[in-house]
């Protein structure tokens, strides 16, 4: 951003592993950022635990072993054995489409009718970008390093989350049907958050699914950071 395109500063939005991407930036660039905006706090969160949870906090502790038990087998498999589930999906459009409308379907606002919130295009495109490009393999080896990275990894982003994600400013939408919505409580304890907002619909998709909510709040809690930044 700064040394190929220019820009003395920037923001960052991201949600599910973006919102990851979007921390270890505030992280390691935190003086370059004006703020960061999130839809959820990084997985790799819930594995700290700290003292003195609250009881919100522990309901959501509660909510995501839940969730954990009865959804998350799929990251399991893409963080254990993510060559030999390629191989089935890049051999079945049915095995592919089966694999990637689910998530559609379990993690949005849809109320298990799939297409309320997405078209056939939509998601017959999202499965085609995998199918042609041949990419469904790729797309499961971040789940794989983040399951073995090594101690220093850990060691180094630690050391990052102190010298910046906590002092830069945070937006946050939390959407009612994303995968296990956060309390505040849980996302103060990591992020300087100073704009919260708590969506009426939508879900783990927010940007497909309610892009013009999305959209508004970005743009609210940019407005203020980038005209004071230039000030």
């Amino acid at each position: 951003m700064t040394e190929q395109l220019g820009y003395s500063r920037f923001a960052a939005h991201g949600g599910d592993w973006g919102s990851t991407i979007t921390e270890h930036l505030a992280r390691s660039y935190g003086d370059l950022l004006i703020g960061i905006h999130l839809t959820d706090v990084p997985f790799s969160h819930l594995f700290e635990k700290p003292e003195g949870l609250s009881e919100a906090e522990k309901e959501f502790f509660a909510r995501t072993k839940k969730w954990q038990k009865e959804e998350g087998a799929y990251a399991m498999i893409q963080g254990t054995k993510p060559q030999s589930l390629a191989y089935g999906l890049s051999d079945s459009t049915v095995g592919l489409a089966a694999w990637l409308v689910e998530k559609f379907r379990t993690w949005s606002d849809c109320n298990g009718n799939i297409e309320t919130r997405f078209t056939k295009d939509e998601l017959l495109t999202n499965i085609t970008l995998y199918w042609a490009t041949e990419t469904i393999n790729s797309s499961f080896w971040l789940y794989y390093d983040a399951m073995n990275a090594g101690a220093m990894t850990w060691i180094s982003e630690t050391i990052r989350k102190w010298l910046g994600s906590s002092d830069v400013p945070t937006g946050f939408a939390s959407f009612p049907h994303d995968i296990c919505p956060p309390p505040r409580e849980w996302a103060d304890r990591f992020f300087n958050i100073e704009r919260w907002t708590e969506m009426p619909r939508g879900g783990h998709f927010a940007a497909m699914e309610e892009p013009e909510l999305l959209a508004e709040d970005i743009r609210a809690f940019f407005r203020p950071l980038r005209l004071s930044r230039h000030s």
